[in-house]
Order: structure tokens, then sequence, then C-alpha cells
């Protein structure tokens, strides 16, 4: 399975509608097998959903996104995990491991920080 994640200095980009690089982490049985980055060219919703497909992404694990781009990506059969920020090593370790879900790799602001912690919305329509 290929996963695509934004990359602003070696951590998660904090908007994905504007990242112009990706780091692409190939993983079989749980394990990465490769990684390279790429440079994301289009700027439009259904420009940046074509280069996912493209490169033939079925994960993004990304931190803010757009609604717009968000559909974009389902309607291309990309699956989206938003809000995640993070150093990418760790993302990537979080990921492998399943646990992306954990405090410190929740976007500040995001519901995940809710005090009430009631489940988020945004979240439960997409995951």
């Amino acid at each position: 399975m290929l996963i695509a994640i934004p990359n602003c200095q070696g951590r998660v980009s904090p908007v994905f509608d504007v990242a112009a690089r990706l780091v692409l982490a190939r993983f079989e049985r749980r394990q990465e097998i490769e990684r390279k980055e790429v440079m994301l060219v289009d700027r439009n919703p259904q420009g940046i959903a074509h280069s996912l497909v493209e490169l033939r992404v079925r994960v993004l694990v990304c931190g803010a996104i757009s609604q717009l781009l968000h559909a974009a990506l389902n309607k291309a059969g990309v699956r989206v995990i938003p809000d995640i920020c993070g150093e990418l090593e760790a993302v990537l370790q979080a990921y492998q491991a399943g646990t992306l879900d954990a405090p410190e790799f929740q976007m500040p602001g995001c519901c995940a920080g809710r005090w009430d912690r009631k489940p988020c919305r945004w979240r439960s329509k997409i995951s």
C-alpha cells in the first residue's frame, strides 16, 4: 500500500491544499519497503486528486484539508486521514503501528483536542 504525507521541513505540512512536496511510503505487511519524495505541480483539487491517483496513492495522511479537495480525493478512491501533525518519521511509525489517533498527532484546535471529548463530527464522516 502506498501512502502519501505532505512534507514541510520534515514535518506534516499544516495545510495540504498548498503543499508542494509529498513523501511517498510503500508498506507491505505493515513494513515500510520504499520511500521517495515527489513534487506536486497541480494546484486545483481535481488535478491534485488526479496526481495522487497517477502515483497510485491509496492513503493520504495530512494536516488541514479543504472540504473540496477532500471530496475530490474521496471520489478518486484515496482514503484521507486528516488533522494529523508531527515529525514525518514519528507519523510514519505511528501509521505503521496503527496509533495515529494518539493525542500527540492531532492538530491543535482540531476536534480531537476538545475539552469535552465528544466525537468530532468532521472526523467521523471521513474515517
